[in-house]
C-alpha cells in the first residue's frame, strides 16, 4: 500500500476531495482520513503561517493607538 508521501499531488488532492465530501455527507471516518490528506498538502505545499497583522489595512499609527472600548462603560 502507498502511503500519502508517496502519492502525486493531483492524486493526493482528489482523494482530499473525494474524502471531505463524504465527511460532509455524514461519513464519521471519512473526516479523519481527509485531515490526514490535506495535512500532507499543506506540508507540501509549505504554507506558510498567516500574519493577522498584515490584514489590516490602516497605517500603523492608527493601530498602535486603538481607543480603549471598555472605558464608555467604566464609571469614575
Amino acid at each position: 500500500m502507498t502511503t500519502n508521501q508517496e502519492l502525486p499531488d493531483e492524486t493526493l488532492s482528489a482523494m482530499a476531495i473525494g474524502w471531505r465530501r463524504k465527511a460532509l455527507g455524514g461519513d464519521l471516518h471519512a473526516r479523519g482520513i481527509a485531515h490526514e490528506l490535506e495535512t500532507e498538502l499543506r506540508r507540501r505545499a509549505g504554507a506558510p503561517l498567516t500574519n493577522y497583522d498584515t490584514l489590516d489595512m490602516r497605517p500603523l499609527e492608527l493601530r498602535a493607538a486603538r481607543p480603549r472600548w471598555w472605558r464608555f462603560w467604566r464609571r469614575h
